[in-house]
């Protein structure tokens, strides 16, 4: 498949010029109350999340919408949680990235701890990719894709997005 990368670049001018205000109103959301995704085992998300990720199991209890089942979250900071999902008794297979799907979760982390991360992801023998000096791609123990990013919150290499 050949991309025509002009006619990529001018509907992307197009649709900046036409939607991006000058004058951005507030969003009608107060923010992100959490992401969930699925955990085939809870202990093994939990130890990935809490002790390698330093993000602090917050609380656990029984998942609503299927008995048996544990709801569990961990602090992002900045009031900021991500959710998991076990579903005990059903086989759901492994993580599949598709189209339409989630892609990756970006995680910001200040510099310092961005490298520390980093040192634990290699010593735990996480396979991961590191782009452009601040961003550190890997897979949790479910396959889920994660970034972590050493840029602030609003900021994407520099430029400002929020």
């Amino acid at each position: 498949m050949t991309i025509d990368h002009a006619a990529v670049e001018a509907r992307r001018e197009e649709i900046r010029r036409r939607y991006l205000l000058a004058r951005r109103p507030s969003s009608s959301a107060r923010g992100l109350h959490h992401i969930a995704l699925l955990s085939s085992d809870v202990e093994r998300t939990v130890k990935f999340y809490q002790e390698l990720l330093e993000f602090p199991l917050t609380e656990i209890f029984e998942n609503r919408d299927y008995k048996g089942s544990s709801h569990f979250f961990f602090d992002l900071g900045n009031g900021n949680l991500l959710a998991f999902f076990d579903l005990p008794g059903l086989d759901l297979g492994p993580y599949q990235e598709v189209l339409g799907g989630l892609h990756h979760i970006a995680i910001s982390v200040d510099p310092a701890t961005w490298e520390r991360l980093r040192g634990k992801l290699e010593m735990a023998g996480v396979p991961h990719q590191i782009e452009s000096g601040a961003s550190i791609y890997f897979k949790d123990p479910d396959g889920a894709r994660l970034e972590l990013l050493a840029d602030h919150l609003g900021e994407m290499y520099g430029a400002h997005v929020l």
